[in-house]
Formats: C-alpha cells, structure tokens, sequence
C-alpha cells in the first residue's frame, strides 16, 4: 500500500492538509484501504474505521473524529477545493465517511 499512500498524500497537500492532524495518517491509511476493495465504503465503520483504529491503537471514534476533523479543515481553510473534490456544492463540511469516498474516488481516478 505504499504507493496508494503517496498518492494519497499528495491529493492531502493539494488540499492543504499537512503531517501535523493527527488525521492526517489515518485518512491516507482509510483511503488506501478503500482503494484496494472500494466496497469497504458501504461499511465504514465496520470495515474501515476499525481496522485504522487497530493499525494507530486507538479507538473507530477517534478515527472518525479524526478524519471529520481533517475534512473540516478542507472545509474551513479551502472550500472550493473541497467541493471541487466532492463533485458538488456544499453548505457544510462533509461527513468523514462522505469525504472518505471523495477522496478514494478522487485516488482511484487520478491512477487512471
């Protein structure tokens, strides 16, 4: 997963997400999980917060909180990239899981 992990950070630093979140990890790892079985974004929780969390030794919700802190980050410091991201306009910061998909979709395209 190494290189699912470079990708990943480089879509991260376009969008101005830097090492210091403690999300910061623990989205590229949940994103490169999702890109090697996409259908882990239909149970997030179960399939992906909860391995994340075994991999950092924390718990699935501070893995969640995490990445919904990272996301609102986007949202906050660029939300036209953020909503360029996400295909669509938004009137909040999206759901962890939600910003998850965007991120995988985004990955998985950029390979392409």
């Amino acid at each position: 997963m190494e290189q699912v992990s470079l990708e990943v950070y480089g879509l991260l630093h376009g969008l101005g997400v830097t090492p210091n979140y403690a999300g910061y990890f623990q989205t590229a790892y949940a994103v490169g999980l999702c890109m090697e079985e996409p259908e882990r974004l239909t149970l997030v929780t179960k399939l992906v917060y909860m391995e994340v969390a075994k991999k950092y030794r924390t718990t699935w919700k501070a893995v969640e909180r995490n990445i919904r802190t990272v996301a609102s980050a986007v949202w906050e410091r660029r939300p036209e990239a953020l909503q360029a991201l996400m295909g669509r306009s938004l009137n909040s910061s999206p759901h962890a899981s939600q910003f998850l998909a965007a991120l995988t979709v985004n990955a998985l395209s950029a390979r392409r």
